[in-house]
């Protein structure tokens, strides 16, 4: 039988803006024991795919001319696709989402935990334990002996102040009467504004909610590439930029990859600069996902996009809030869970826990989106620049005090329905649907993720 209307898309519906009175639209089903947690992990993951998928039927309608289209929420299409980059395979290999440094340790007054999947962010956590870049094994015993002499909070500014990550292991009340805690509750779930009196770029007929729409994807892992990887489902063109000098995972762009092209720009240097723009110059939607102030001295704050581009719908998003001590501070969701008490929460006694998925990623991609969407439909009626801004951590604070567990959760859950293949440049390509799903709408990306950062620096068909 389906569930009532969830108090959780309702929320995340009201901080969009959007029309109350099509949540009627929306029904729910499915076996739903894939993210098992003592916080309501579930209702966080249904509530945001249904927001999302509400977003696209109504700019669906909006581009049509017809009523809105039904939205079906699966939970167990939702589950998987939450572990989706947990659950991606090239020619049957699984590749590990944490190295061995991105993990928990034991200081002299707690826990803290530390993120080093990327050569640059391993070497600097190194060096700021004054520890050898030796192989793993190694690395791992000499950088739990230099954590152990020092406390958490010790670990977190020194590493952070060297460019690294770390954060010490807070519980619930001790985020909450922190500086970043006190102005992070302030805060809504989401942030819309319009900018400026940009005309309407009015959009045409498509049978599809993103059709013929240019998104610059200037966003890393993970968050931001699940909502652009939603949006090229949903019809957009979309083209990742990265900098060149910034590796990425293969692995992860195969599960984040999906329906996108991806090249790199040095944007410090003139020609890419000038290709950059070019980009710019016919794009729709930018979307970026790097800390505050990293994009900045390129000319990317909202207001100077808007007067180079007038009518964009720009999205931003970040870890800790463009606010308060922590703006400019690099973060991941691992460590939004463990500064926000999540890991307390989920641990035990013993040692901090963490959520059954990366969670405050995947429901802040799809929250993203779907902010994209809603503002693509207002600009539609009323014009203007849009601005639509999120955060990790106040996606953490939604789960941790805002959702309640629906009622009526099933323990049943196999991936596999909802598991595809598909060829790819990787090779034979096993990855999750998407959960995003609406009457006539898609059902898988029409292209598989490419060989990453080797597209041409071009809009599709240009």
């Amino acid at each position: 039988m389906d569930s009532p209307i969830l108090s959780g898309a309702s929320q995340a519906w009201a901080a969009l803006g959007a029309d109350s009175s099509l949540l009627d639209r929306v029904s729910y089903g499915g076996p739903s024991g894939g993210l098992p947690a003592r916080l309501p992990v579930m209702e966080l993951a249904r509530a945001t795919v249904a927001v999302c998928s509400l977003a696209a039927a109504e700019l669906t309608s909006v581009r049509t001319g017809r009523p809105v289209p039904r939205v079906r929420v699966d939970d167990e299409a939702v589950a998987t696709a939450f572990l989706s980059d947990r659950l991606v395979r090239a020619d049957g290999r699984a590749w590990s989402t944490f190295a061995p440094l991105s993990r928990f340790w034991r200081a002299t007054d707690g826990w803290v935990r530390t993120h080093a999947n990327y050569p640059h962010h391993r070497a600097r956590l190194l060096a700021a334990l004054g520890v050898p870049g030796n192989a793993d094994e190694e690395a791992v015993d000499a950088v739990a002996q230099a954590i152990a002499g020092l406390t958490a909070l010790e670990v977190e500014e020194t590493v952070y102040a060297a460019g690294g990550l770390a954060v010490a292991a807070r519980g619930p009340e001790d985020w909450a009467k922190s500086e970043q805690g006190v102005m992070v509750a302030g805060q809504p779930l989401l942030t819309t504004a319009r900018i400026d009196d940009a005309p309407d770029r009015m959009l045409g007929g498509a049978a599809l909610p993103c059709a013929g729409l240019r998104v610059l994807d200037l966003t890393r892992v993970l968050a931001g590439p699940v909502a652009t990887r939603t949006l090229a489902l949903l019809g957009a063109d979309v083209l990742r930029i990265d900098a060149p000098q910034l590796p990425e995972s293969q692995e992860a762009h195969n599960d984040t990859g999906m329906g996108k092209r991806s090249t790199t720009l040095d944007l410090g240097e003139d020609t890419d600069r000038r290709l950059f723009e070019e980009l710019l110059d016919a794009a729709d939607v930018v979307v970026t996902g790097y800390r505050p102030g990293a994009l900045e001295r390129f000319g990317l704050t909202p207001e100077a996009l808007a007067e180079r581009r007038p009518g964009l719908v720009i999205a931003q998003l970040s870890a800790w809030g463009r606010y308060g001590p922590w703006r400019e501070r690099r973060g991941f969701d691992s460590l939004v869970q463990v500064a926000t008490g999540i890991a307390e929460l989920e641990g035990s006694p013993d040692s901090p826990g963490a959520l059954p998925a990366q969670a405050l990623d995947h429901g802040t991609g799809y929250l993203l989106a779907a902010g994209v969407l809603r503002a693509l439909t207002e600009q539609h009626r009323t014009g203007g620049t849009r601005l639509v801004r999120l955060a990790l951590t106040q996606t953490a604070h939604w789960l941790v005090h805002d959702l309640a567990p629906a009622p009526g959760e099933e323990e049943g859950f196999d991936a596999e329905h909802w598991l595809t293949e598909t060829d790819s440049p990787m090779g034979r390509l096993r990855h999750a649907l998407p959960p995003v799903s609406y009457d006539g709408g898609p059902v898988n990306w029409a292209r598989p993720p490419g060989l990453w950062g080797t597209d041409a620096p071009v809009w599709g068909g240009a």
